[in-house]
This record gives structure tokens, C-alpha cells and sequence, in this order.
């Protein structure tokens, strides 16, 4: 529960029609299951204390009576316990029944929340029992027959009022209405609401005003019975509404044990935070699902929605309970992709690059149709990130209609330049069509060294900047020379990490990679190669692009500015400032959802660190997106011990800091993602920030 998760259930008991105090045993069977597996907020579905199936049953007074016993049950047995169960059940008020949940902890109901929108077409016929919560504009206080709550000893101390709203022994008085339970002293940001079932089919369901007015999760317990495709629809609703409202949604359905008369269940329970299904029950398999909600996260995005405000909300209408649960360190259940930036189904994998690819060269299309230019010039090394950039120009001319020729790729080998990199980007820009121009810089960067008093011997910081300076100075020029653009081949975790030479590779005229991380480099590569170089659909040469392409995705990531030992890459960036796996994963965590030091490397230890667990969520994650999950999901995961995340997470947030001033100013490029370090944009960070609190 630390970080701001919280453990949450959606539990669907085997009951029997009419018969509470069996129902009532079933559920103190899954709250005491749910408990040790360290769940703090427990939903059953609607009516479960009785069955939503009664029928003409709701209206005999022994049931009525019989719920109430039941109940009292329930609220005995959390006498102990911090948890929060939301119970459903029938209530009569004031003449009235009424379908609603009961929120019980600590030997007290905290609230009674009846449903608001009864349907009563088709299969449901329950305004012929039930009236409807709306009928209360404002909460109020109503008396339950026969309850007895186990307050602390010192309650009438803290409330002037209790002596005489406790005077009748044979009631107990319950908060009843649009209630917000606020957890806020025990994680901050947790404020519960509930919705019952059809609640959530309208079309302004009290849901909207519950986050309106604070709550950050809803529950929903429900009774809602299955037919063909009803299960798909009702899943993109809880995950719908979830993003819709930023908010965590723990829907539970009824499930086997209802009358099957007519209708059956299917116990369909899901779970989803922010337009993401975390759990789901699989259907007709009654059961507990549970998922880690992550309260931080939700109020970050709604921090950063400057449009989530309360406007229009009617805050007089609601009342706010407090209640506080013990804080600890539970293990989580939730699992975190080792790679956030690349989803792990290959049909959605192949999709997403196909759109990162169209945004890329749109962007690029329209910069070279604003001026005029017809010609782009690229430094090209052979290695990801020019081959990529090569790439998404290509496009881009093949859209404008533009002959390939226009496209000058040019090679500057130099010290570090290896045979294989060479031979790869020269290959390359001649079988997709470019111009190849070579300019090598050895002479140009030793007469540069001896103007300036630098030992070509000394493999310092200034012997490697200036090669990457000397290029960037090439590629301007040639441009400058030829009336055309130079492409930016630069990508974001590079820039995250500062990895860039401050006027060298990290200047252009526009960058197509700025909002690609490393670790999707790869994969666009990769598709390219597979996809457009198709053996059905490849034309005269894509074969050979496509073996090139694959080659380049077998080099080891280096800058090649350190001379090679026996002809082979001496220099891999990843031994120098660290796996950008890792980095990716940090940058998402600490961008996308404001995540402190501590919680990224809690969730890196988890996804990294064990072996096992790492395995099971690579498999884990692409069977959720309906794929199977093969050895090669689960052997892509990469495996690092402790000491290892703690070493790279310190260095991406001492580079972060220190390099913010490259970033600060960054040329034109494409936004692609949620993460983006654009000055103009998503990354709005003075370059002399302290990183005190980060380190």
C-alpha cells in the first residue's frame, strides 16, 4: 500500500436465493480469502445478501428481516479489521425498499448508498420493488432495525450529538445517499465512491459527479446477466469509464448460485485504472479477482489535466466520511512491462509502429513542403538511429511524390568508423535509393586538433566531440550548399540521458526521432524490415534492404568515436552510460506519472530483478492483449540484479538534471508518444534545477 497502491477485490461468492445467512457465510468466507492476500477494499455484488433473483420475494418482511440479521453478521465479524467491505443488499426506509451497498469496517455500515436508476425493460423488472436513490437530492442520516455498531469507547467524546442520536438501542443510524468515503489520512488522494449496476449504463451516471467532486475510485457492485457479446461490451464500458473519469473502477458481478429461471451469470468481474483493465474474472467462474490500484498515478494525470475541474459539480450534495486503513507494505499482485514504450502483442506492436512511422514522416512532409525544400541531407553511420531516420525520410519523399535522389545520405567516417557500419550505411542509402556522399574527416578533425593545441592521442571528451561536431558542421554546410534540410537522427532516450554533443548530433533542422526511445528504435527497424520488405509484397531490391536492416539490429549501439580494437566496435554506449532498457523504463515512469525514486525502483526491482517474475510478466502481458504468450515474450525480458537498477537509476537522474540545458534548446520535431521532452511542449524544466530531492 505504500506508493500509493492499494489492494483491491472484486468477489463474487456461490449463494443461495433467499437465504441471507448462508450468503452472509459465503462472504465472510472471500473477505477472510481477500484479507490474507492483503486486500483493503472488498466488492461483493448487488443484492448478494439475498440474490438479485427474488423477485416477488423483496417484498415478504421475513427476508427483509432475515438481510438485516445477516448483515448484523457482517458488521460483527469486521469488528477487528481495517478492510472495507461493500456489501450488497435490500433496505427498507421510510415505507420505501431500496437496492443498495452497504460500506462496513471496524464493527460500523460507514454508509448506505442505494442505486439510482432502476431498468425495468427486457429481463429486469425492478421498479416493481425497489425506489430510486435519486429521490434523495441531498444525503441524510436513516435508522437500520436491529443493527448494533461497535464504536470505539471514547465516540461520544468526539461527537455531542451521539447520546441522543443513540438513545434507541434497538436502531443504529447510517449516513444513507451520496456518500465519498475519504482514506485520504492512510494514502492521499483515496476517496471511494459507489455506483450499483445499471448506474453505470446511463448516460450520466453518478460516477461522473462522484469524481467530480474528489473520488479517485469507483465501485460498482452489479448484477448483470450475460447474453452473447454482452461481456465485451460491458468491458469496454468499466474501461471506458475508468479513463473517462481517471479514476480506478472495481466492477463485481453476480455470478452461479442466482436463480436461472430466465437469465444467467456470468460473474464477471473486472477492474480497470485510467482506461486499462488490470484483472478480469474469466467468465461463469465464480472467484476473487484482484488488482493494485495505484491512487498517485491517478492523481498525477488529474494534476496534469488541467480540463478534470470540478465545474458544474454539486458539492451539497454529497457527504464525505472519513475512514482510515493501516498502511502496509503488501506485495504487489500487479505487474509493470519491462518495456512500456513497446506493447508486447506483435498485432498491436506492428499497428503502433505503423502509426510511428506515418507521424514521423507526416511531420517531416510538411516542414518539407513549408520551405520549399526538395532536398535532405542525413548522416548516415550505419547504426539505429540514422537507419531510421534514412527510413521515415523516405517515406516522407515517397508521400510528397519527391524522387529518392533528393535525399543525400551522407557517410563521414572517421577514427572509429568500423568497416561493418560503413559498408551498412553505404549499402543502405544505395538500394533505397538516395544520393550517397562520402566526406571523410580524419584530415579536416587533425588539423582541427592541432589548431587548437589537442594531442591526438588523448582520447578525451574533446577528441570524441570533435568528430561530432566536424559532421554536424559537414551536413549544415552541404545543406546550405544544395537549398535542403538536415534530418535530426537523434532519439529521445538520448536526449533524456543528455548522451548528445551540445552542437553536434544534437543540432538540425528538424529531428524525426525525438519522441521515439531507444528501445522502440529497434522495433521500427524491425518492422520495416519485416513489413515493407515483405517477401510477397518486396520489390526489385527490398531483400536486400531487408538484410541490411537486420544487420543493423545485430550492431552493438556505439557512437564510434574511440578507434576500433581489431577492426570491431571498441566503444558500446550501453557499458557507458547504462542499458537503455533500463533508462526507458525509468524515463516513462518519472515522465508519464510523476513517480518518485523510491517507487520507480521498487517497480524495477520487481520487473527486473526476479527472474521468475519477470518471465511471468512478460508472459502475463501478452496474454492479456489476447496474445500467446511464447518463450520469446517471456526470454525478452532482460535480467538485473538490485545493485545494478540502483547504479543506472542514480545515473539517469544525475544525467537528467545536469543535461536538461541540450534539451532546453531542442530543434523542430514530431511528438509521438506520451512522453516527450520538447522545451515547447511536454517538458517545460529550467536547466539549472536542483536534483538534490532525485538523488
Amino acid at each position: 500500500m505504500k506508493d500509493g497502491f492499494i489492494k483491491v477485490a472484486a468477489a463474487t461468492p456461490k449463494i443461495k436465493v433467499a437465504d441471507p445467512f448462508y450468503n452472509a457465510e459465503r462472504v465472510i468466507e472471500q473477505i477472510d480469502e481477500a484479507t490474507k492476500k492483503g486486500a483493503k477494499i472488498i466488492v461483493f455484488p448487488e443484492l448478494v445478501l439475498t440474490g438479485y433473483t427474488c423477485n416477488d420475494l423483496f417484498l415478504q418482511d421475513r427476508l427483509l428481516d432475515a438481510t438485516m440479521q445477516a448483515l448484523q453478521k457482517l458488521v460483527e465479524h469486521s469488528k477487528d479489521s481495517d478492510v472495507i467491505s461493500f456489501v450488497g443488499l435490500p433496505v427498507e426506509h421510510n415505507g420505501k425498499l431500496y437496492n443498495c451497498a452497504a460500506a462496513i469496517q471496524s464493527g460500523q455500515i460507514i454508509a448506505m448508498i442505494p442505486k439510482c436508476y432502476m431498468p425495468n425493460y427486457g429481463e429486469f423488472y425492478e421498479q416493481r420493488y425497489f425506489a430510486s436513490g435519486l429521490d434523495f437530492k441531498t444525503p441524510t442520516t436513516i435508522k437500520l432495525p436491529g443493527m448494533h455498531f461497535f464504536y470505539d469507547e471514547d465516540f461520544e467524546d468526539d461527537d455531542d450529538d451521539a447520546e441522543e442520536l443513540f438513545e434507541d438501542d434497538n436502531y443504529e443510524f447510517v449516513e444513507f445517499g451520496k456518500v465519498i468515503i475519504d482514506l485520504s489520512p492512510s494514502i492521499k488522494g483515496l476517496k471511494v465512491a459507489c455506483e450499483i449496476c445499471e448506474d453505470l449504463w446511463v448516460p450520466n451516471p453518478p460516477s461522473t459527479g462522484y469524481a467530480m467532486n474528489g473520488a479517485t475510485l469507483i465501485v460498482n457492485l452489479s448484477a448483470s446477466n450475460d447474453i452473447v457479446g454482452k461481456d465485451s461490451y460491458r468491458r469496454e464500458l468499466v474501461k471506458s469509464t475508468s479513463g473517462r473519469l481517471v479514476a480506478g473502477y472495481v466492477y463485481a458481478s453476480a455470478g452461479e448460485g442466482e436463480s436461472t429461471q430466465d437469465i444467467v451469470f456470468g460473474g464477471h468481474n473486472i477492474i480497470a485504472e485510467n482506461g486499462t483493465i488490470l484483472a478480469e474474472q474469466t467468465l461463469f467462474e465464480n472467484g476473487i479477482t484482484y488488482a493494485d490500484i495505484d491512487i498517485q498515478r491517478i492523481c498525477h494525470e488529474r494534476r496534469k489535466m488541467n480540463t478534470f475541474t470540478v465545474e458544474g459539480s454539486e458539492p451539497d450534495a454529497y457527504s464525505y466520511e472519513d475512514a482510515e486503513i493501516k498502511v502496509t507494505d503488501t506485495k504487489l499482485s500487479r505487474t509493470f512491462p519491462a518495456r512500456p514504450f513497446v506493447p508486447s502483442n506483435p498485432l498491436e506492436r506492428e499497428k503502433r509502429c505503423e502509426q510511428i512511422l506515418s507521424i514521423q514522416a507526416m511531420g517531416l512532409k510538411k516542414r518539407l513542403e513549408h520551405t520549399g525544400c526538395k532536398t535532405a541531407v542525413i548522416g548516415v553511420s550505419g547504426g539505429l538511429d540514422s537507419t531510421l531516420a534514412l527510413l521515415v525520410t523516405v517515406r516522407a519523399f515517397d508521400y510528397l511524390k519527391l524522387d529518392r535522389k533528393g535525399i543525400i545520405a551522407v557517410t563521414m567516417p572517421c577514427f572509429g568508423t568500423t568497416d561493418r557500419t560503413y559498408q551498412n550505411a553505404c549499402n543502405l542509402a544505395k538500394s533505397l535509393g538516395a544520393t550517397l556522399k562520402e566526406v571523410d574527416i580524419k584530415a579536416s578533425v587533425t588539423q582541427h586538433f592541432k589548431d587548437i593545441g589537442q594531442d591526438i592521442n588523448t582520447h578525451d571528451v574533446t577528441y570524441e566531440n570533435g568528430q561530432a561536431r566536424e559532421r554536424t558542421q559537414v551536413l549544415m554546410d552541404i545543406a546550405n550548399k544544395m537549398n535542403g534540410m538536415v534530418i535530426g537522427t537523434g532519439d529521445l532516450s538520448e536526449l533524456a540521458l543528455g548522451w548528445a554533443t551540445y552542437n553536434g548530433d544534437h543540432m538540425s533542422m528538424y529531428g524525426v526521432n525525438v519522441g521515439v526511445p531507444k528501445t522502440l528504435v529497434r522495433h521500427l527497424v524491425k518492422y520495416y524490415a519485416d513489413e515493407c520488405c515483405d517477401d510477397k509484397t518486396a520489390k526489385k531490391g527490398d531483400k536486400k534492404v531487408r538484410e541490411i536492416l537486420l544487420d543493423v539490429l545485430d550492431t552493438p549501439v556505439s557512437p564510434e568515436l574511440l578507434p576500433p580494437t581489431d577492426g570491431q566496435i571498441s566503444q558500446e554506449t550501453e557499458s557507458i552510460v547504462g542499458p537503455y532498457e533500463l533508462h526507458d523504463f525509468f524515463l516513462y515512469y518519472m515522465l508519464r506519472w510523476g513517480f518518485s525514486k523510491e517507487k520507480i525502483r521498487r517497480i524495477a526491482y520487481l520487473t527486473f530483478a526476479d527472474k521468475k517474475a519477470a518471465g511471468e510478466a512478460s508472459a502475463k502481458a501478452a496474454g492479456k492483449t489476447g496474445a500467446k504468450a511464447s518463450s520469446a515474450d517471456a526470454e525478452d525480458v532482460s535480467y538485473y540484479d538490485k545493485k545494478t537498477i540502483d547504479k543506472w537509476l542514480d545515473t539517469f537522474c544525475r544525467r537528467f538534471f545536469s543535461q536538461q540545458f541540450k534539451r532546453s534548446c531542442l530543434p523542430d520535431g514530431p511528438k509521438v508518444g506520451s512522453v516527450a521532452v520538447s522545451p515547447r511542449g511536454d517538458l517545460r524544466m529550467p536547466s539549472d534545477a536542483s536534483a538534490a530531492l532525485w538523488m
